[in-house]
């Protein structure tokens, strides 16, 4: 194309092109000059922004550095316990389309918060002190810009390792706590879960909204996974799954497909369906050790239907390095990340496509080069410049003060 014609576009044209570039492009662009530097800033941009800009389903990792003999303090920094390790985190962007990673720093977030969900371009940080537990939200994206950096109100109840759930859609968050309210691991447990919520039409509910989980519940993997207006997390000792309904404020217990036999379950959404992702090991029986996926029939049911199954020599290739170690999954759009525990500074993890039926070996992250880190921390993301929910944080709640 002529120069003399780029140099001729309308503004409003250029400006609906940059919204459209992904983010690791946006912001390489911004230092061509001083009016695309200021687009973050600007609310005419924003908004063009939320409409054009396409959904991406990519990958957030995150790395722990260890903290040593490190100090609590409140919002009014007076000290309140000390503990012998915290943890500061690197986070890496992974684009599973093009297989390519990116480095995004935190150093915003203060010391001695843990990443533990995210939703709708999102990313919560929850304290790791035993308590009532302190919560910020974040586009990591703009994390270090005016008033990026958001405090809700903390949980009423005191926590040891809670399971926590989130979704943020545009004009609501839905946060819960679910599982040990005491503080000590030799307690005695009461298990319960509080819920959070917002919206645009003015309802919310802080933290008041409270219900008792099913009994001898053992909620390890402090995760959760929100399908069209339900929480799952997975039961331990033995398998099954927990759902909460949040309009009902309710929880029940589902039965786990060949609960007798898994390992490392992990459970994923993928297309308003919850996935159960795990290792089927029937040692006394005649059937080859595999990794299988099963889909709920429908939210809130009880039917589950294998829908995929790991190539066996795959498997095999896959069962040699994990090394009984275990593995994490996290599903996103037509993404599912198998990541193996312990591996080295290679962090092997499996990819798979469902639009493709492809499976691969993920590329190395190269900005990780650590021998001593055991595992990545992964997350389903959502990167966005700006997101709808962003007017309605700042309205009804403060930015934080470090």
């Amino acid at each position: 194309m002529d120069s003399r014609i780029w140099s001729r576009l309308p503004q409003s044209l250029i400006d609906r092109i940059i919204s459209c570039l992904p983010p690791p492009a946006f912001f390489r662009a911004r230092i061509v000059c001083k009016r695309w530097y200021a687009l973050i800033f600007a609310n005419t941009f924003l908004d063009l922004y939320l409409q054009v800009s396409p959904p991406r389903h990519w990958f957030l990792f995150f790395k722990q550095h260890p903290l040593k003999n490190y100090i609590y303090r409140n919002i009014n920094n007076h000290p309140t316990s000390t503990t012998s390790s915290v943890h500061r985190y690197e986070g890496y962007l992974f684009d599973p389309l093009d297989l390519k990673w990116y480095h995004l720093s935190f150093p915003f977030i203060p010391y001695g918060f843990f990443p533990a969900s995210s939703s709708g371009g999102i990313v919560c940080w929850v304290s790791e002190e035993a308590g009532s537990k302190t919560i910020l939200l974040c586009n990591p994206l703009t994390l270090g810009t005016a008033n990026s950096l958001i405090q809700l109100p903390s949980t009423l109840r005191p926590r040891l390792c809670p399971s926590i759930g989130l979704t943020i859609s545009d004009s609501s968050i839905d946060l819960v706590f679910a599982g040990d309210d005491m503080i000590s691991p030799y307690a005695v447990k009461n298990l319960s879960s509080e819920s959070f919520h917002i919206d645009g039409g003015g309802f919310y509910s802080i933290w008041g909204t409270t219900a008792s989980l099913p009994r001898l519940c053992s909620l390890e993997s402090r995760r959760m996974v929100h399908v069209e207006g339900r929480f799952y997390c997975m039961n331990y000792s033995p398998f099954s799954v927990l759902s909460y309904e949040i309009g009902m404020n309710q929880w029940c217990e589902i039965q786990a497909p060949m609960r007798r036999f898994l390992r490392s379950p992990s459970l994923v959404e993928r297309g308003g369906k919850l996935l159960l992702v795990a290792a089927v090991e029937k040692s006394k029986l005649n059937v080859p050790k595999s990794l299988r996926m099963w889909g709920l029939q429908e939210s809130g049911g009880s039917m589950w239907v294998e829908i995929e199954r790991m190539p066996q020599q795959l498997y095999i290739e896959f069962a040699e390095i994990e090394g009984g170690r275990g593995f994490d999954c996290i599903a996103h759009g037509e993404f599912v990340v198998i990541m193996i525990k312990g591996t080295s500074s290679d962090h092997k993890a499996l990819l798979y496509e469902f639009g493709r039926k492809r499976w691969l070996w993920m590329p190395a992250c190269p900005y990780i080069h650590d021998h001593d880190v055991d595992e990545l921390l992964g997350f389903a993301y959502e990167p966005k410049v700006a997101v709808p929910i962003a007017a309605l944080l700042h309205q009804l709640t403060l930015p934080f003060q470090s």
